[in-house]
């Protein structure tokens, strides 16, 4: 079965880019910027899309790191170093944002294995 949602690891250094979610179905947790696919989209631009219209950035370079299940969708997750832009967060789709480290993942409520994706998203671009 295919991916029906993407979203990425946005990678600065030793840090990522961390967004609360303003909304249903996630509605409060901390996660990684992303959405659900459109009807004829690749699943690597709506990872893109989604990254600019929840963030202002442009993403682009990105390198698949793992597929989720998460309810009723099937995530399929991407990182990168490569964006650009200001961000300016979307408010109805995003409560918050942050720059994090990777150890600091244990403070937040997150969704589900998000500390195990980026760490393999770091190890893509040998950092741990």
């Amino acid at each position: 079965m295919l991916p029906n949602a993407a979203s990425v690891a946005l990678i600065r250094k030793t840090q990522f880019l961390l967004i609360q979610r303003a909304r249903a179905p996630m509605e409060g947790l901390w996660t990684l910027p992303g959405g659900r696919l459109e009807p004829g989209e690749a699943i690597e631009a709506c990872a893109q899309r989604e990254v600019l219209e929840e963030l202002g950035l442009h993403a682009f370079a990105l390198r698949p790191v793992r597929v989720l299940e998460v309810k009723q969708f099937r995530l399929q997750v991407f990182a990168t170093e490569g964006f650009e832009g200001e961000i300016v967060p979307n408010p109805e789709e995003i409560r918050a944002w942050r720059w994090v480290r990777p150890d600091q993942l244990g403070t937040l409520k997150t969704t589900i294995d998000l500390s195990a994706v980026v760490e393999s998203a770091f190890r893509m671009f040998d950092r741990s």
